[in-house]
Order: C-alpha cells, then sequence, then structure tokens
C-alpha cells in the first residue's frame, strides 16, 4: 500500500490532427483520487514499455467502431466510423498491460476492444442484428438513467456497485458477440445485450457498455467504480470497492 496518488493512463479519441478526451472521464479519476494523464495514438514500442512501466492503471474510453478485422469479420451495414491507428495503440497497450497485471477500466467502446483483444466477438449493430432489443443510444442528455442492467452474483461487479440492479446510461450501437476466453458477463440489460465483463484470471480488468464517468457526481454506483478502479491501481494485490480482495 502506498499514500502516493496512481497515474492512470487514459486513452483518447485523435481526428484531423487533434487529440480528444471528455473531460468526465479526467474528473471522475480525480473525483476517485487518481492523477490521470492522457496519451494519444502512438507507434513507438519503446515509448509504450516506459509508459506501461510508469502508470499504475489503463482507462480504456469511448468513442468510434471497433475494426472487425480485429476479431476476424468483415464490415456489415451499420458499422460506423473506424480508427485503426487507435485501435492498434490501444490494443498493443492492452496486451502489454495485462502482462504486467496492471489494471485496466475499459468503458464503452473500450469494454467492446477489451473482448475482441481477448479473443471475443462483437455485434457490429445491436438494431440490425436484434431488431427488438432496447434503445442502447438514448437522445437524452449523457447523465440521464435510461435503463437498468442486471449484475451478476458473485462478481467483482457486484462488490463495487453493491445492487443487484442498476440504471445506467447508454451510447452504444455494438457490443459483445462471443465473449472472450477468460472472461465472464457480469451484466446484462433485460433484452440480453452485454452490459458487463470482467477477467476470470487478471486482479483487475473490468468492463462497463455504459459511460461511469458522465455519472460520477451524482450517481453512488458510478463512482464506486472509479473509486475501486484507483484502489487497485494503489494497492499491489487487487482489491474491490470497500476492502474486497478477489
Amino acid at each position: 500500500m502506498t499514500n502516493k496518488k496512481p497515474l492512470i493512463a487514459v486513452t483518447t479519441t485523435n481526428d484531423k490532427g487533434h487529440t480528444f478526451l471528455h473531460r468526465d472521464y479526467s474528473d471522475a479519476i480525480l473525483l476517485a483520487g487518481g492523477i490521470p494523464f492522457v496519451i494519444p495514438s502512438m507507434g513507438d514500442a519503446d515509448i509504450e514499455d516506459e509508459l506501461v512501466e510508469a502508470a499504475d492503471g489503463l482507462l480504456l474510453t469511448g468513442g468510434e467502431d471497433i475494426d472487425p478485422n480485429l476479431y476476424g469479420e468483415e464490415p456489415a451495414p451499420g458499422l460506423g466510423t473506424l480508427t485503426p491507428e487507435r485501435d492498434a495503440t490501444e490494443k498493443r497497450l492492452l496486451v502489454k498491460f495485462m502482462a504486467a497485471d496492471k489494471p485496466v477500466f475499459a468503458i464503452c467502446r473500450g469494454l467492446q476492444l477489451l473482448n475482441a483483444v481477448a479473443g471475443g466477438t462483437l455485434i457490429q449493430d445491436i438494431e440490425r442484428a436484434l431488431p427488438n432489443a432496447l434503445q442502447h443510444r438514448q437522445l437524452a442528455p449523457r447523465d440521464h438513467l435510461s435503463h437498468q442492467v442486471e449484475v451478476e452474483e458473485g462478481t467483482l461487479l457486484m462488490s463495487i456497485v453493491r445492487a443487484s440492479r442498476v440504471r445506467v446510461n447508454t451510447f452504444h450501437h455494438q457490443a459483445v458477440k462471443q465473449l472472450a476466453p477468460g472472461f465472464r458477463i457480469n451484466a446484462t440489460a433485460v433484452d440480453g445485450i452485454v452490459e458487463g465483463i470482467e477477467s476470470l484470471s487478471q486482479r483487475f480488468v473490468l468492463g462497463v457498455q455504459w459511460h461511469p464517468e458522465n455519472l460520477a457526481r451524482t450517481d453512488a454506483a458510478a463512482i464506486r467504480l472509479f473509486e475501486a478502479f484507483v484502489q487497485a491501481c494503489r494497492f499491489k494485490e487487487s482489491i474491490g470497492a470497500g476492502g474486497h480482495s478477489r
């Protein structure tokens, strides 16, 4: 244990010569007691190795669609904007952080990238694949709690949010199709769409399909997610919210 605030590497969107990050991500990390530092897409393995060594954890943020080539499929109707350079950078960083057994928190696109890199596949467009699904791209403010998710008993997610049901915001049109080996589903929507996954072997590798960064100042479950992540980055042994060891 250390009193030093952990350094959290935060991925970004890159477009037309600019690097973008919604401020809610960095604010949520600060609120939870961590220090965020923003990383652009890059292609230098030595720099990436130094980054992994320096950082205490990795936050994979939301954004554009995942390239289906990453999980061995061809593009399907409904596939949105792709950012191959970002995919490549985040894939390399994710593999390196997991190899170092450093905590990873994956949000929305981040969950999808995590599942794809670990060997799973994705639904490329929910509305086309599952026309009777809920509305997963809400037309409401980002802090609006749109639909409910069921949280699985005995999961890391359950130990953090401390509830069997939570209401969440939602801004995605892709989702987990085939779960990656070595992971388990920890939350689902009532239509069966996967809303959370976690590693069965890593000390803290957790993904959620919603956007808790937009809710961190108003929603108890949302801030607990960031607090648990930051706490896991601070401790050598993985610990969930409220001192729950794994």
